[in-house]
């Protein structure tokens, strides 16, 4: 698997190539804005090409980005959905800019409506999304949630409904992320239990669908449907749930990105992405 981080961007886009490489990232993840502001200032030819120099001097492979968790395209709330759409048209237009492959979203939260109703908004909040942005590098990732609150995407069956009423075709792919799939009930961490999620995969979304793996241990039990993030191997998946991915004849193949907590181990004072790369390689 090509493995790699959520890394930050501080002091400039750039200069999240040099801290990737710097904990042994084959490829990377990163915010293009403030992820908690709905305003971003205009990216720069300047901002564009350093990025882009950095990026190709490494050996750094399928960049990605994540969009704002502020965006919420299945609100109910006129004003929000309005403002969640133009929000992701901005984050695409970014990501195509800096020739990103994809950029990840949480599809949103139904809150006070209905669940179909919710899924109906967030198809024409896609369609009007891509609608207004040219095709380029860019691929939209839909991510998998662990179905906290009234989080839609938490059932792969409702990924798949999703993609196929955007019928965007190359445009629209998925991002699996292994904590929130584990707290909203699939039980990745036995061979029964991952041989049904893969079927469930198999059997709903379009082939080649899944183009990005977030890999992050739970701190919570299986189906909790609470998302909080745990180093691999030290949490409720444990390191047998990603030996079952690693080795996976398709997962295998695509990019894997770290969003655990960042900071260093206190005992050792390694940073922790490069303890988490290290236990994820060792498992191939």
């Amino acid at each position: 698997m090509i493995l790699g981080s959520h890394v930050s961007a501080a002091g400039g886009l750039h200069t999240a190539i040099g801290r990737a490489v710097d904990v042994g990232c084959d490829c990377l993840q990163i915010f293009t804005k403030n992820n908690n502001r709905w305003h971003a200032k205009d990216l720069t030819k300047k901002d564009i090409d350093a990025w882009l120099d950095a990026l190709g001097e490494s050996n750094l492979t399928h960049p990605i980005a994540h969009a704002s968790y502020l965006i919420n395209l299945a609100s109910p709330k006129a004003e929000l959905f309005q403002k969640s759409i133009d929000a992701l048209v901005v984050e695409l237009e970014r990501a195509n800019q800096l020739q990103l492959e994809g950029l990840v979203v949480h599809p949103g939260a139904f809150t006070d409506s209905s669940e179909e109703e919710g899924l109906d908004r967030i198809v024409d909040a896609v369609c009007e999304a891509l609608g207004r942005v040219e095709p380029g590098t860019c691929r939209l990732l839909l991510e998998n949630t662990a179905g906290q609150g009234t989080c839609l995407g938490y059932k792969i069956e409702q990924l798949a409904h999703m993609i196929d009423w955007i019928n965007a075709g190359q445009r629209i792919g998925v991002c699996l992320d292994t904590c929130h799939a584990f707290a909203a009930g699939y039980e990745i961490n036995t061979k029964r239990g991952f041989k049904e999620f893969r079927k469930e995969i198999n059997d709903w979304l379009p082939k080649h669908a899944v183009r990005a793996l977030h890999l992050n241990d739970s701190k919570k039990p299986l189906g909790s449907r609470v998302d909080r993030h745990e180093h691999i191997g030290l949490g409720e998946i444990g390191l047998e749930g990603f030996r079952l991915v690693m080795h996976d004849s398709t997962f295998r193949k695509l990019p894997g990105y770290l969003e655990t907590e960042k900071g260093t181990e206190e005992s050792s004072g390694e940073e922790w992405d490069v303890i988490n790369l290290r236990t994820l390689r060792s498992l191939e």
